[in-house]
């Protein structure tokens, strides 16, 4: 998969937040969605005390929720935690991940923010422009906004609301469990994006392709693998 830089990745706060406001203004939050016939997962956890950035692309099919292929990038950390600004710090390792895919997606759903953002642009907004593909946030915790309580039900939910705008849902994919942030990303709607996720989740709170991508890039972190990229086969 080829991915078209569009910008300098070396950048201090100050031009981050302001390349964040140019790049909003290009989002677009309705459909326009090709057939999908594979989605899939991003993800990223830190090793090395959050020296190192472990990116992780899932690839499974849809609707049967196959897992067709995975890769894996790690590469050195490069900018600050800093809260709004998770792209900055996230996005090169995954776009070096996205770079080793046989498979191209047709929907990115990523573990972060979309338009649940401060600036509109969370992580699925940015790498939705980066890729040109139909992107959706996933977001397992608020980050900015306020919301009415979601009822118990499987696939209920109620909008999330900043400065009198809805920027986002707040969805219950299984009683009984917290409730996850959806928001768009680029090219869908909100609630074509909330009917992806609820498509994609199964008997868990997280969408199966949340679920593939954060084992690769959390829970097997102790693998000794090079920095840089390594795809995993499955022998499909």
């Amino acid at each position: 998969m080829k991915i078209h830089q569009r910008h300098e990745w070396n950048l201090t706060a100050e031009e981050a937040i302001a390349l964040q406001h140019r790049l909003q203004s290009e989002v677009i939050t309705t459909d326009q969605l090709e057939v999908v016939q594979h989605v899939a997962g991003v993800d990223v956890g830190f090793e090395e005390d959050g020296t190192v950035t472990r990116a992780a692309v899932t690839v499974l099919t849809f609707p049967r929720l196959q897992l067709k292929e995975q890769v894996l990038a790690r590469r050195p950390t490069s900018f600050p935690y800093i809260p709004g600004l998770l792209s900055f710090r996230e996005v090169p390792a995954v776009l070096e991940a996205l770079e080793q895919l046989q498979i191209i997606p047709d929907l990115l759903l990523c573990d972060g923010q979309g338009t649940a953002h401060p600036r509109r642009l969370g992580i699925a907004c940015h790498l939705g422009l980066l890729t040109n593909i139909p992107s959706v946030g996933v977001g397992k915790s608020l980050l900015v906004g306020t919301h009415a309580d979601v009822p118990d039900e499987k696939g209920a939910w109620v909008p999330l609301q900043h400065k009198g705008e809805t920027i986002g849902a707040v969805v219950r994919t299984r009683v009984g469990t917290k409730p996850l942030y959806i928001s768009p990303g680029h090219r869908i709607s909100l609630k074509t994006a909330i009917a992806y996720v609820m498509q994609c989740t199964t008997k868990y709170r997280l969408p199966e392709t949340t679920r593939f991508a954060h084992k690769l890039a959390s829970e097997m972190k102790d693998q000794p693998v090079q920095l840089g990229q390594q795809q995993l086969s499955l022998g499909l």
